[in-house]
């Protein structure tokens, strides 16, 4: 019986080879998976970590951009709501006429206007319709597109004037009929004043904010 017979075999078996047989159990292959997750997840959370560091040193950027956004948004609208931009004095073209008994009237106040920069068309005495029968400080009269523009830049020379709009007018003038009232331009400072808050009117309470425009 050979040295390499297991005893109590009595012979019957005989271990051939120059190697000894593997007595210990093999190893477990769940060890050898959950140290790959292990691994999985400490990369993960290296990343993520990295991610933060990033987003926390970038935040001032993208915080800026996002105001940038909302506030180029709430200028949009604020300029939609203004709607058309007002035309100076020098694009408004002025006819005056005189509807009271006064005369030289309607001279006086169209150089008065034109040293305020206003274009002076017609000068001279109101048509039938308004001669005499102008109660109030005068008339401001124009085409339906002048309504909230021309017409309320010239308003800002003269208070308590009524401003009119006339569908069969044609062209851009306006027609400035003094009235019974009437007693001069609103002082230079005023209608400064009243023409810069026709220009930046107060501010409106923005809508809640939306994504883009």
């Amino acid at each position: 019986m050979s040295m390499l017979t297991p005893p109590g075999m009595g012979g019957q078996y005989r271990i051939t080879g120059d190697k000894y047989p593997r007595m210990r159990p093999p190893r477990r292959r769940g060890r050898l998976v959950a140290a790959v997750v292990a691994g999985i997840c400490a990369l993960g959370l290296i990343g993520w970590g990295t991610l933060q560091l990033i987003d926390v040193f970038a935040g001032g950027t993208k915080k800026s951009t996002a105001a940038g956004t909302k506030e180029d948004c709430r200028t949009k609208a604020a300029a939609a709501a203004r709607g058309t931009a007002l035309p100076k004095p020098g694009e408004i073209t002025v006819n005056v006429y005189n509807a009271t008994g006064r005369t030289g009237l309607a001279k006086d106040t169209a150089d008065a206007l034109k040293k305020r920069g206003f274009k002076i068309g017609d000068v001279g005495n109101a048509s039938k319709d308004f001669d005499k029968k102008v109660k109030n400080a005068g008339v401001l009269l124009g085409p339906p597109s002048a309504q909230n523009t021309s017409l309320a830049v010239l308003g800002t020379q003269l208070a308590g004037a009524q401003q009119r709009t006339d569908a069969t007018r044609k062209g851009a003038d306006l027609d400035l009929i003094l009235g019974d009232t009437f007693k001069g331009l609103s002082q230079p400072a005023a209608a400064d004043q009243a023409l810069a808050n026709l220009n930046a009117p107060a501010p409106t309470p923005a809508p809640p904010a939306k994504k883009g425009c």
